[in-house]
């Protein structure tokens, strides 16, 4: 679905009398900047994947957070960067045109490292975007002391002015440490249009099931490998598939699942000696795709080899890009 906001006349209200608010919001920054961190805690359950490698979310996740006065769609982009591959010239496009259709956007800078070139680069391209709200938000401050911290905050206010941006709100945030994640909330919701719920209640995401154990599965795979290999993970759910003649009260899903790496040398590494390191990764992702699923799981994994897939248009289209 496209992100769009349902504008609505004054008289569409909440329980509380005040008019209810829905809408879309956005978070941009540089890769590993924290934003699908921000995302989790907010949302309160895990709807994107984490991973202290740079560049590990590929889909705009929603995210929905339900107040009983506004719900707040957030859409999860990959991080803004000089692509080097077509796989990111796709990945900055997603970037672009979620952008342009939501109704603000949370730039997040982490408060342990200074704003530098790929920060102005990203606040370059929404100083064009002139109607969109645009709120700045430091992240990782847990790891920042207060002097270190009003430094950054200081930064980010001169990086708008240089550019002519004028921040909505400049907040400081731990995702991890759960500090003012509530407060991005409420500063967030007032810049959203007035509008009825677009998502129903309970609805925390609305990203497809296979989508999401794919990216599970990608997630468990990206531990502990070494550092050439982030990028070239790709997983694909083949079925999802109820496992026949089981008893009502015991049911299994079958799941069967690709694993995709652009070189044959890099089989070894996923696969590990014996196999061990891909049984972790099975291990691993069943548990968290058995609590997003409610159900337990069979995983089936197998690695495969799509040559530079992230080179090539039909490999691309083939792994969902």
């Amino acid at each position: 679905m496209t992100p769009m906001s349902v504008r609505t006349p004054a008289s569409e209200t909440s329980d509380s009398g005040a008019a209810h608010r829905a809408g879309f919001a956005c978070f941009v920054g540089r890769p590993n900047a924290g934003k699908s961190t921000l995302t989790n805690a907010l949302v309160g359950q895990k709807v994107a994947i984490t991973s202290n490698r740079p560049q590990t979310t590929r889909h705009t996740v929603r995210g929905i957070v339900h107040r009983p006065d506004a719900q707040l769609v957030l859409v999860d982009t990959p991080g803004l960067h000089k692509p080097r591959t077509l796989l990111g010239e796709r990945l900055n496009d997603v970037v672009r045109t979620t952008w342009a259709e939501v109704d603000v956007i949370g730039f997040c800078l982490p408060a342990d490292q200074k704003v530098g070139p790929g920060d102005t680069y990203i606040a370059k391209e929404l100083a064009g975007i002139k109607k969109t709200p645009k709120v700045a938000i430091v992240t990782k401050t847990d790891l920042v002391d207060s002097k270190r911290l009003a430094e950054q905050l200081i930064a980010v206010d001169r990086l708008g002015q240089e550019l002519g941006i004028e921040w909505a709100e400049i907040v400081p945030v731990s995702a991890t440490g759960g500090k003012q994640v509530q407060l991005v909330a409420d500063l967030l919701i007032p810049l959203m249009p007035q509008s009825p719920p677009l998502y129903p209640e309970g609805d925390l995401t609305d990203e497809p099931e296979m989508v999401m154990v794919a990216e599970l599965i990608r997630e468990a795979a990206l531990e502990g490998v070494r550092d050439e290999l982030p990028h070239s993970i790709a997983v694909v759910v083949e079925e999802m598939i109820p496992r026949e003649d089981r008893p009502a009260d015991k049911p299994l899903l079958d799941i069967h699942a690709n694993v995709y790496i652009e070189r044959p040398s890099q089989k070894g590494i996923i696969i590990g000696p014996k196999g061990s390191r891909l049984k972790e990764v099975g291990t691993k992702s069943r548990k968290h795709i058995e609590a997003l699923l409610g159900t337990p799981v069979f995983l089936d994994l197998h690695v495969k080899v799509a040559k530079d897939w992230q080179r090539d248009p039909k490999q691309l289209r083939k792994l969902g890009f």
